[in-house]
């Protein structure tokens, strides 16, 4: 018998650890241009927030091709400019650091966020955490956080590879924010939803591809 050539192929003991967050930046929302651009290629948190089956990916799938025509209104006027007071806070009382890069999913390029403020949490054992701020601003007091906005909050937490997500809204009457101070919850990561956002998403790349 001949003996085994040394090419023979071998296989991988271990999978390779996902890259670091900060090594998967595609964009910066600074360069707005850039920043569009590269949306425009994937899916983004804003259009996960809307994937509830298959007749929003038909949908959607149009409108990232062609355009929705929507540039704003009142309400997402009042949301950027409070924005940045909002990150503040959120950094001042956890330790949030506000962040504007556009992120890509360890393996899938196309599969994008840019969430809001992130922190990485050292833990006892050693290593650390990563954990996600998302800031909203809202005319309507909040029993529980809407389920569109948690749609959008897992699908960061699956880009970036984030434990959980802090989302800090503050509450406003006619653009008038109504407490001393927004209010919070945390969001931990919930693997069923983000495994049905993820095949959802590859549907509506899909079907750009098609249409494209």
């Amino acid at each position: 018998m001949e003996a085994m050539s040394a090419l023979q192929p071998t296989l991988a003991l271990f999978d390779e650890p996902p890259r670091h967050h900060s090594e998967r930046i595609v964009a910066d929302a600074n360069d707005r241009v850039d920043w569009l651009t590269a949306r425009a290629r994937g899916v983004t948190a804003t259009d996960v927030a809307r994937l509830t089956g298959d007749n929003a990916v038909r949908v959607l799938a149009l409108e990232k091709l062609l355009g929705s025509g929507f540039s704003g209104n009142a309400y997402t006027a009042h949301g950027r400019m409070r924005e940045p007071e909002i990150a503040h806070w959120a950094r001042r009382v956890y330790g949030m650091q506000p962040s504007t890069a556009l992120f890509h999913a360890d393996g899938e390029r196309l599969h994008l966020a840019t969430p809001d403020g992130l922190r990485e949490r050292s833990l006892p054992s050693g290593g650390s955490v990563l954990e996600l701020c998302e800031i909203k601003t809202t005319s309507s007091a909040w029993r529980r956080i809407p389920r569109h906005y948690l749609r959008q909050v897992w699908w960061q937490q699956y880009v970036l590879g984030a434990e959980r997500t802090l989302v800090v809204w503050e509450q406003h009457d006619g653009f008038v924010p109504v407490g001393p101070e927004p209010e919070v919850r945390w969001v931990d990561r919930d693997e069923d939803e983000i495994h049905r956002l993820v095949q959802l998403a590859d549907r509506l790349l899909g079907a750009m591809q098609r249409r494209g």
